[in-house]
């Protein structure tokens, strides 16, 4: 590797890891820890690219190199002032092109041993792919699956504070995974940005512990499992959380309180059934978010909807449905899903390690 060059190997071996991108690009995706320091924001990337095609390209450079040479004097000025001389940065743009290029040599130059990531976070988006499908069959998994208000996440949760390996696809893409599950404070991120989240999750589970995941479909809202994993699951060992409907329904009303407090958005969201309700049927449901009756509609929607639903799916997308492990309770209070995980764990701890014969 020639000086000042450095790969996706050697991410870890950096005091501080820079995007040289746009904002745009950087809130898309970027490496986990980086920080946006870009040498062409999204407005001036516009005009510099519209002056490379429909003028010249000497021309878009010319002012390209002076937009550059200030955003990077300003970045040393502010956020790079009080760097000491054996700070060690890595920097990156789209491809390891010009903008990390110049960013890695105006630093070098000052005397700071920076890098730029060969190939830029083209080449780590290609990592990260290949990581995810070459980690997922490594890792033992076992699938908490149960119809809609089974408390999945919170067992999950409830599993992690028992000091169990976790896996939250839900909380990385930021959603609940049902018509209802978009979450009021928590944008989802973008496709590229939910990969990256679940790589580096992924990279620091181990083999040797199982890994507790929910049971999901392919697509949570609007981000995609990727196929490795998703393939994986519907493999893997199923738990079912076995809870009663009354248990069920006063879960999702404490779980879903905050869809009451927008009831333009809840009933837009129960619109989205339409091509599995009846008119009558979504009708009456809007009528019941209208009058904050959510015991009454969520107890119709588990049974017209969501439990129909999840007896078609949970046998033929899931090989170890048949065969899962039940575990019943008609408590998901706090108390209840703590017991739920205790009782998991009891019957799926790892196996202990033989020691060495010599």
């Amino acid at each position: 590797m020639q000086k000042g060059v450095a790969n996706v190997a050697q991410l870890s071996g950096f005091d501080e890891i820079i995007d040289a991108r746009t904002p745009a690009e950087f809130a898309e995706d970027h490496i986990p820890g980086a920080i946006n320091l870009p040498v062409l924001d999204d407005a001036q990337r516009i005009v510099v690219g519209t002056m490379y095609k429909q003028q010249s390209a000497f021309d878009a450079r010319r002012l390209g190199g002076a937009l550059v040479a200030a955003n990077i004097s300003r970045h040393m000025l502010e956020k790079l002032q009080h760097k000491p001389k054996n700070w060690r940065p890595l920097i990156y743009c789209w491809r390891g092109g010009q903008r990390s290029g110049s960013f890695t040599t105006w630093l070098r130059m000052v005397g700071w041993d920076a890098c730029q990531l060969e190939g830029g976070y083209k080449s780590f988006r290609h990592h990260v792919i290949a990581e995810i499908e070459r980690i997922t069959p490594q890792l033992d998994l076992r699938i908490v699956s149960g119809p809609t208000g089974s408390a999945k996440t919170r067992i999950l949760e409830a599993l992690a504070a028992e000091g169990a390996q976790v896996l939250d696809l839900e909380d990385l893409a930021a959603h609940k995974g049902s018509v209802l599950g978009a979450l009021p404070d928590r944008p989802q991120p973008a496709q590229k940005r939910f990969e990256t989240l679940l790589w580096d999750r992924m990279r620091r589970l181990d083999p040797a512990q199982p890994v507790f995941v929910e049971a999901e479909s392919r697509k949570i809202g609007l981000v995609f499992v990727p196929e490795p994993l998703i393939l994986a699951m519907r493999r893997a060992p199923c738990i079912l959380v076995d809870a009663t409907r009354e248990a069920r329904l006063a879960f999702l009303v404490r779980d879903y309180a905050y869809l009451g407090d927008d009831v333009a958005a809840l009933q837009d969201k129960l619109h989205r059934l339409r091509e599995h309700q009846s008119r009558e049927t979504l009708e009456r449901w809007k009528a019941l978010a209208a009058t904050h009756a959510l015991p009454e509609l969520f107890g119709e929607l588990i049974d017209l909807h969501y439990d129909p639903l999840y007896n078609r799916s949970q046998h033929t997308n899931y090989a170890g449905y048949a065969d899962a492990l039940r575990v019943q309770s008609a408590d998901l209070g706090d108390g209840g899903i703590r017991e739920i995980a205790q009782r998991i764990l009891a019957q799926h701890a790892a196996p202990p390690t033989s020691p060495d014969a010599g």
